[in-house]
């Protein structure tokens, strides 16, 4: 089995010293690359700019990138031989419709930029997924989270979404732990307490490898 794993931030350049980003740390999707590989897969896992050391495991490739373009292009890449995709990854919606060619000075009290959407990479890659592709989004949210989370499921072309809410206490950026819940297509709906991201890595792998298992029963 072939797995796709897009994790971590994007970064998108404002000038050659500044970026627009946000807090990913890359944590769970890294847990799902190694999780995966345990289960015996093949790995590409597409990392945007983290701390964390490429992992250990020779069934996992990883890929470095830093925009959400370069996300896309690799993605892409690996997305048509992968037989299960799962898009971890915290990508910038939008990026700054000009980069500077040097360090921005400060000057004036205001600084106006001008952003223009990123691509939608689950988006634009569940238009071309097989029947036979199983596909895993996430969703952040911090309210109306399940409503969120099935308009995601739908219009993207998703199997099965990871919810998780930023209002839930050690779940989400910057921790260690995560608590999730996961929404399918056919309205299942499975709730996991609070456990660490290796845990909760297992258990989203776990049931993905269920739902394979029961395709080709």
């Amino acid at each position: 089995m072939r797995v796709l794993i897009t994790a971590g931030p994007t970064y998108e350049p404002l000038d050659p010293v500044r970026f627009l980003g946000n807090h990913s740390t890359g944590k769970m999707g890294y847990a799902l690359a190694e999780a995966f590989a345990a289960a015996g897969a093949e790995v590409a896992l597409i990392s945007g700019p983290t701390n964390l050391p490429d992992p250990a495991s020779p069934h996992i490739l990883t890929t470095r990138v830093q925009t959400a373009a370069e996300m896309y292009a690799a993605a892409t890449d690996a997305a048509r031989l992968a037989d299960v995709w799962v898009f971890a990854a915290a990508v910038a919606d939008y990026r700054p419709a000009e980069v500077a060619t040097q360090k921005i000075k400060k000057s004036g009290e205001r600084l106006t930029l001008e952003l223009v959407k990123n691509v939608d990479i689950a988006f634009e890659l569940g238009k071309t997924k097989r029947p036979e592709q199983f596909s895993v989004g996430f969703a952040l949210e911090t309210e109306n989270e399940q409503a969120h989370a099935l308009g995601k499921l739908e219009r993207k072309n998703f199997d099965l979404i990871v919810l998780n809410s930023l209002r839930d206490a050690g779940a989400g950026f910057r921790h260690d732990t995560n608590r999730v819940t996961l929404l399918e297509a056919g309205g299942r709906v499975t709730a996991f307490e609070l456990k660490s991201k290796t845990d909760v890595a297992l258990d989203i792998a776990g049931v993905v490898l269920d739902r394979l298992a029961a395709r080709h029963a």
